[in-house]
């Protein structure tokens, strides 16, 4: 942990964070910021160059303020050092899939370093549309374990992360101190704390992120795994235990947990609709910077029977199967983990460095929330790289429907069933 903690600085939730993020994982509005990237940089050759002029293609979700910093920071200094040009790409997540699918049916190679989040990780890899490079490339070792190792996919190596992404748990303080109540740090002191809000107000003041979908599942991930369950699994003890608390816990929560992603729970925080949720980290920039709710604080959030379990929905980066620019994209893709190219992606748009040596200024108001995430992260692990993820995430939106919103009885009996299913989806893919 004090690894992580000795770069307070690591976080810079300024708004580019809020404009560029995964939206608890998707891309951002922006379209054709990246085109001819590579042709701006410029540079001559010398020595240390490449012999002769090669021309990489890299497709990533960026806003244009993104894509400024990386034409003028990145991509012509790894030109002006290597001689290689790179062409940005803007391309959003939920398109990445198809279009490496496409092109690799057709026998093209338009495309040669690809960069989504892990969300959409599982159906690039499990269509094996990423070069194995596995004992091709070199991870920093100021990049720490468990943000790249549960992205191994069949025990090999096929991405590395460029940019972390964490939740963290954020309370009005002003409204807690009015009912002298601190920030729960167990399950027990969450159903509490839930409890005295609801009947202090008549109305739950805790929010969960409960939208159907990613931010469903995210949520249940970290339950789940905080009581020593495996998502993959979903009818072991520890996902009992973690359902059975949520049906509990669901009678005093906010209404508007059904609808709550990333930008509910900004909204539910800023109009004081909530007193408590989870976020990530662009929540302060949000929230307290933009909203000027300075009473709003954060906190890395409780604990479960097993302890402190977070998700982290890591930016990554690999590279096109079938490429025939395979040397460049390796020198791109370690430039990529550099010191120097994520104090970049840090310092200029606010990104999350991978690195725990990559160190920035920030502004005073910044330093407690910052603290935070980079705590949060050494309890982070990556969703599970599965080909069949698109099944187990189903199975737990329709679990968590059956058992804490209609409230259902037979918890075990429910999860039996939709361990079944993923077990059969897991054949299917000749798991």
């Amino acid at each position: 942990m004090k690894k992580r903690m000795t770069k307070v600085a690591a976080i810079a939730m300024a708004a580019a964070l809020a404009a560029g993020m995964l939206a608890g994982c998707g891309g951002s509005g922006s379209s054709g910021g990246g085109q001819s990237a590579g042709t701006q940089a410029g540079g001559s050759g010398d020595s240390g160059k490449a012999a002769q002029s090669v021309t990489l293609n890299f497709a990533i979700p960026l806003a244009e303020e993104e894509w400024q910093v990386f034409r003028e920071d990145i991509l012509a200094p790894f030109e002006a050092e290597t001689g290689i040009k790179v062409n940005g790409i803007q391309m959003e997540n939920k398109d990445m899939e198809s279009k490496l699918e496409a092109l690799a049916q057709a026998g093209k190679h338009e495309i040669d370093v690809f960069a989504p989040s892990t969300v959409y990780l599982p159906g690039i890899l499990g269509k094996d549309l990423a070069e194995d490079l596995t004992g091709l490339v070199t991870i920093p070792e100021a990049i720490p374990g468990n943000l790249y190792e549960e992205l191994m996919f069949d025990g090999k190596v096929t991405v590395v992360p460029i940019r972390p992404n964490v939740q963290t748990n954020y309370y009005n303080e002003a409204k807690l101190n009015e009912y002298g109540l601190t920030p729960p740090q167990n399950w027990d002191e969450l159903l509490a704390f839930a409890k005295t809000l609801h009947e202090k107000e008549g109305v739950g003041r805790v929010a969960i992120q409960a939208a159907s979908g990613s931010a469903l599942t995210i949520t249940c991930l970290e339950f789940i795994r905080s009581a020593g369950g495996d998502p993959l699994v979903l009818n072991d003890a520890g996902s009992v235990e973690a359902f059975t608390f949520l049906q509990q816990l669901w009678p005093y929560l906010s209404p508007e947990s059904k609808r709550a992603d990333f930008n509910g729970v900004n909204e539910l925080l800023a109009t004081e609709s909530i007193y408590y949720g989870s976020n990530w980290p662009f929540c302060a920039t949000t929230v307290v910077k933009d909203g000027g709710k300075t009473e709003v604080k954060s906190y890395v959030g409780f604990e479960g029977p097993k302890g402190i379990s977070k998700v982290t929905t890591t930016t990554v980066v690999g590279i096109a199967k079938g490429t025939e620019h395979k040397e460049e994209a390796l020198k791109f893709v370690e430039y990529l983990m550099s010191e120097k190219v994520q104090n970049v992606l840090f310092t200029k748009i606010g990104w999350a460095p991978a690195r725990n040596d990559a160190l920035g200024e920030v502004e005073e108001w910044q330093k407690p929330y910052i603290e935070d995430v980079m705590t949060a992260l050494d309890f982070a692990q990556s969703r599970p790289i599965v080909p069949y993820w698109s099944d187990v995430d189903k199975a737990i939106n329709d679990a968590f429907t059956e058992i804490v919103i209609n409230g259902e009885s037979d918890v075990q009996g429910i999860l039996d069933k939709y361990h079944n299913t993923i077990e059969e989806a897991k054949q299917a893919k000749g798991e």
